[in-house]
């Protein structure tokens, strides 16, 4: 059997509870840009807006499904603790601190986690956030060839009661930021980290399900308790970009994820192409793992299934694109429904709150 390999993340899909409000945020405060403006296809009564690049591409996708009226959401076991976009350089990562304190946004970090500095913040409605600077990378301190071979305990300068916590918060740019500078363009998902209670487990079901290897053994620096471990694409020469999965590893018995606003919905995979998605599918029903009909999203092609923790993954194809239903130059900027429901705009468009 063709076992495929995800190229790595697709899109990370978040729950809010006011569609105007996050796209202010998300727009306007990160700067990514909205690339499709359309509604919940199981739920055309309520948004569903992409943020990326400026051609939607893979990997740099968030996408947000509003539903009001929707509990209030929390991380726990078999969700999403966090995710993180990818800034280049350190300077540009103290610009972010700087604009997001600007903005009223509170900011904690910069803290150095050997593989990459990170800044955390939230979005308006809790979505814990990360910014991580591309380097120095995950060979820095093993061979490029063995990652992820050893467990990697940081040194006590990186952990929670032994690092200077008064220098890091004092870290910023010296100088006010009038507007979003090309130095802290985002560059897509750095990485998603999860949370399970078994990732020895996790290990050989995202090896077998995915095709993703290990490139890092190590704790949460945050509470050297607990075990966190790294995936990626990763053929032993190169770490792909936009494909780290990881996991902080609780005892049994943790809370479990509380589905809602505030919380991760979904974490997509790449599947390249119509073949791929299908052979996944096979494999995972050889695993024994219930999955999803392939169902048509008009920019993909996605089927769903559960990781063994709860988490709900999806695998959606790269293809056919934002651009299949209007313009390049102007995405984002009208509603687009799929051809099954055009004979409901009206309705649908009556129903919606407005964006503004």
């Amino acid at each position: 059997m063709h076992v495929p390999v995800t190229a790595g993340l697709h899109h990370v899909t978040l729950v809010a509870r006011d569609a105007r409000r996050t796209l202010g945020f998300y727009r306007d405060v990160l700067g990514l840009g909205l690339v499709k403006r359309t509604v919940n296809f199981d739920d055309p009564g309520s948004h569903h807006l992409y943020f990326g690049d400026a051609q939607g591409r893979p990997g740099t996708l968030v996408t947000v499904f509003e539903w009001p009226r929707a509990p209030r959401g929390g991380f726990g076991l078999g969700g999403v603790h966090h995710l993180a976009l990818g800034v280049a350089s350190p300077e540009g990562q103290l610009q972010w601190k700087r604009w997001l304190l600007q903005h009223g946004v509170p900011v904690s970090g910069p803290y150095d986690r050997k593989w990459f500095t990170s800044i955390y913040f939230a979005d308006p409605d809790g979505q814990v956030l990360e910014i991580a600077t591309k380097g120095p990378g995950y060979a820095v301190d093993e061979p490029l060839e063995a990652l992820g071979q050893r467990v990697i305990v940081p040194g006590d300068g990186h952990l929670r009661g032994r690092r200077d916590e008064r220098d890091i918060a004092a870290a910023t740019w010296p100088e006010p930021i009038a507007a979003i500078t090309p130095a802290m363009a985002l560059g897509g998902l750095h990485h998603v980290t999860g949370i399970t209670d078994d990732i020895a487990r996790m290990h050989d079901f995202l090896g077998e399900a995915l095709g993703l290897r290990l490139v890092k053994r190590s704790v949460n620096q945050d509470d050297p308790d607990a075990a966190h471990w790294f995936w990626a694409n990763y053929d032993g020469t190169r770490v792909a970009d936009h494909s780290a999965y990881t996991l902080f590893g609780w005892p049994p018995g943790v809370r479990a994820a509380r589905p809602g606003v505030g919380q991760a919905h979904h974490v997509a995979f790449r599947a390249e192409s119509t073949d791929d998605q299908l052979a996944f599918q096979d494999r995972l029903r050889a695993m024994g793992v219930p999955v999803s009909d392939v169902m048509d999203r008009t920019y993909f092609q996605s089927i769903y299934f559960r990781a063994p923790d709860g988490m709900l993954f999806e695998i959606a194809t790269d293809g056919p694109g934002f651009a299949v239903d209007e313009p390049a130059e102007v995405l984002g900027r009208t509603l687009r429904l799929p051809a099954w429901l055009e004979a409901e705009r009206g309705a649908i468009e009556g129903a919606l709150p407005p964006l503004g």
